[in-house]
């Protein structure tokens, strides 16, 4: 499991684990390997010199599809990545237990707007990495990718699950 962290405690009760299993990354074998990959959709973010970055990214929708997420794949498309669309407005809190492929997350508020960004996550850490605040989604990129296309926070994702693509 490397996604929201709330997740953590069903699945030691799921599986029978403590707490200190985590510290090994302990998860079943099926989460060791990748799912395979999830419906496209389109997605902008526009930066605020009005450039528009075009993704085509995987829909994590479900908690199992959140739950195993971009794990186990050696890399992410340059234009690639995977938006993990959140029931609710809330923190979100990820980690890379089991990721090998570092990555850039973006968190990004209920109108699209990009609340923060963590740039170069390191693989496989079980460091939790916060959104700092409550948001609609989260969005993986492929490490490098908000530096490379100057995306920082306060620019905007288009994308349906926020009304605004079109």
């Amino acid at each position: 499991m490397n996604r929201r962290l709330f997740l953590l405690p069903l699945a030691f009760a799921a599986f029978g684990a403590s707490p200190a299993l985590a510290q090994g990354c302990a998860s079943p074998p099926s989460l060791h390997a990748p799912q395979p990959p999830l419906p496209k959709e389109p997605l902008v973010i526009v930066t605020r010199d009005g450039k528009q970055h075009h993704f085509d990214v995987e829909m994590a929708l479900s908690p199992a599809q959140q739950e195993v997420g971009l794990m186990s794949r050696p890399s992410v498309p340059a234009d690639g990545g995977m938006l993990f669309e959140w029931p609710t407005v809330q923190q979100s809190r990820m980690w890379m237990c089991n990721t090998i492929a570092s990555l850039d997350m973006v968190f990004i508020k209920p109108d699209g707007t990009i609340d923060s960004i963590a740039e170069n996550t390191v693989p496989q850490s079980l460091a939790e990495v916060d959104s700092h605040g409550p948001v609609r989604a989260t969005l993986e990129l492929a490490a490098g990718t908000t530096a490379r296309l100057d995306i920082r926070v306060g620019d905007k994702v288009k994308q349906r699950i926020f009304g605004n693509a079109g």
